[in-house]
């Protein structure tokens, strides 16, 4: 049951995190026409307020000024500044549960309209949003009372609350005559809210979601592994799947095999260290089922009834690949090892980096010395790429299988969408 029929979404500070992409523009462009640069503390208050008034507060620009500050700040904001921006977590989740319950959708913010239109194509929120009232690119007003009034009149009775981070937000929405609900996680502070009076304060996007409805939002956790030979670049893409899966509002706990905790990590000494020669395959096969017990149940499994993301480099395919193919001990042994080890801790997604044996010992011994296992011959690693490549072709609903020879940027993009596709199918928003 919704407690609204309408919800007005504030931008900055209440469904994203834009702190790093604005702040970095106006350094950028003060420095460029010759203005003393504020520190963090004076340039986070441009955050919230319109940009006319923040930049005659704490710049002392007149007119004039403005307007030629606004012409290269906003062009500059709109090509570069907003990638850097951030969704809150469970906003998706949040505005998801609204629109599944009948609930009109609207956004309300200084930010200028194309820039506003870009952030909700990227972080996947356009579908839920019915409208938006933005100035244009070169408008540097924001009324907030305006925009509420531009949104809803002619659309008959609705009872209708606005969120925001800023007393502003607040006060606009009393001015217009709905509801106002504030949020603390964003740039407003501490002392936000003391001098106006919002129906209440919400900490998080979860807490907001009991003030407008009485379905609580799901957290559902979620498995991803990333796979591949030594040097394919699991490292790189590891770095910037986690930080784009963070961007898109989501909590990442990031780990690795063999390790991840500390006893597991122990054993990761044990099996790297080439002074362990003498170890066997079966021994071998054993310690990295070992390693991975103690994993999934200190780490793995406690993170994802959490509710997070969990985003690990190798899992039990690595095993099969490299002891079960490259080994020669064969997929149906390493299976049983690892069942009481994984139990029904299995991947969700599976990124494989696919990149020839030749190419990636290449690019691996031209980054460190090898390790006990990447020092095997060549025909060694020849057995765990075909191994992948079965596994690929066996578990092709789990796998997604990208070119590593593409350039790093490329890769991110084709993991993100896929991954994305498959998360928002099985509602992890």
């Amino acid at each position: 049951m919704l407690h609204y029929d309408t919800v007005i979404f504030d931008l900055d500070g209440t469904v994203f995190d834009t702190e790093e992409g604005l702040l970095s523009s106006h350094r950028y462009i003060l420095q460029k026409q010759g203005y003393a640069v504020p520190s963090d503390d004076t340039l986070r208050r441009f955050i919230g307020p319109s940009l006319q008034d923040s930049l005659t507060w704490y710049c002392a620009m007149n007119h004039e000024q403005i307007v030629r500050y606004v012409a290269e700040y906003r062009p500059y904001y709109i090509e570069h500044g907003w990638k850097k921006t951030r969704l809150y977590p469970g906003i998706r989740a949040l505005m998801h549960q609204l629109k599944k319950q009948g609930a009109h959708i609207y956004v309300a913010t200084g930010k200028p309209i194309q820039t506003v239109e870009k952030l909700l194509k990227r972080f996947y929120l356009a579908g839920y949003v019915e409208d938006v009232a933005a100035p244009d690119a070169l408008d540097v007003s924001m009324d907030k009372e305006a925009f509420i009034h531009r949104l809803l009149d002619g659309k008959g009775s609705r009872k209708a609350v606005m969120i925001g981070d800023i007393a502003s937000d607040i006060t606009g929405a009393r001015a217009a005559g709905v509801d106002a609900v504030g949020v603390s996680y964003g740039y407003g502070g501490p002392d936000a809210f003391k001098d106006v009076q919002p129906c209440r304060v919400a900490s998080d996007a979860w807490e907001l979601a009991s003030l407008l409805m009485d379905e609580p939002l799901p957290q559902k956790g979620y498995f991803i592994t990333i796979e591949g030979l030594d040097g394919c670049g699991k490292t790189t893409q590891s770095d910037a799947v986690a930080w784009e899966l963070a961007a898109q509002g989501y909590t990442v706990r990031r780990t690795r095999e063999p390790g991840g905790c500390p006893i597991s990590e122990k054993i990761r000494d044990l099996l790297l260290d080439r002074e362990n020669a003498a170890m066997t395959d079966i021994t071998e096969a054993l310690l990295y089922a070992a390693s991975r017990a103690q994993h999934v149940r200190q780490v793995i499994r406690p993170a994802m009834e959490r509710g997070e993301i969990v985003l690990c480099d190798r899992f039990v395919d690595s095993s099969v690949a490299f002891q079960g193919g490259g080994r020669q001990l064969g997929v149906g042994l390493i299976e049983r090892i690892n069942e009481p080890a994984v139990g029904d801790c299995a991947p969700d997604a599976t990124v494989y980096l696919r990149l020839d044996h030749e190419t990636a010992l290449r690019r691996r011994e031209n980054a460190s010395a090898l390790d006990r296992i990447e020092s095997e011959k060549a025909s060694f690693h020849a057995r765990v790429e075909a191994a992948y490549d079965q596994l690929a072709a066996n578990h092709a609903n789990r796998f997604i299988a990208v070119d590593a020879r593409n350039t790093p940027e490329q890769i991110t993009a084709e993991i993100m969408d896929a991954l994305l596709e498959r998360m928002f199918a099985a509602e992890v928003l």
